[in-house]
């Protein structure tokens, strides 16, 4: 799969978001080594933070149903009200980043930001969480 396909990936899992508080819908898409590819949206709650990210929803389905080796997650967001042209690069939060990290080697593991389709950024997680606490960390 292409880091285009994926990204168009995301935007039809953002059509998914349940943001009744916010109206900020972000999708994930995230691809397994094997090809599958497992989407996300965030999901809102009235008391916050029970809240789940589209990243970590699409990485708890993905876990849930046995996936552990993984190769990118695409992830968009915008207002839901907003046009293409204002969409904006969305990057995963803190705690995102940290799901990624106890999954994904920080080395390999593309992050893929996008405006559009044809507008995206990659980047490695290791640039995105650097000096990153991974299972690794754990081995004394």
């Amino acid at each position: 799969m292409t880091d285009r396909e994926l990204v168009a990936e995301a935007f039809e899992a953002r059509k998914m978001a349940y943001t009744p508080y916010s109206g900020y819908m972000v999708g994930a898409a995230l691809l397994t080594s094997d090809g599958k590819v497992y989407r996300g949206c965030n999901i809102e709650n009235a008391a916050y933070s029970p809240t789940n990210c589209a990243e970590r929803t699409a990485f708890f389905k993905a876990i849930s149903e046995g996936e552990r080796k993984f190769e990118a997650i695409a992830v968009i967001g915008a207002h839901k009200d907003a046009k293409p042209d204002e969409f904006g690069y969305f990057y995963p939060c803190g705690v995102c980043r940290q799901v990624m990290m106890e999954f994904c080697n920080p080395d390999k593991f593309r992050v893929i930001t996008a405006k559009s389709e044809s507008d995206f950024k990659v980047q490695k997680l290791k640039d995105l969480l650097p000096d990153g606490f991974g299972p690794s960390d754990l081995n004394y």
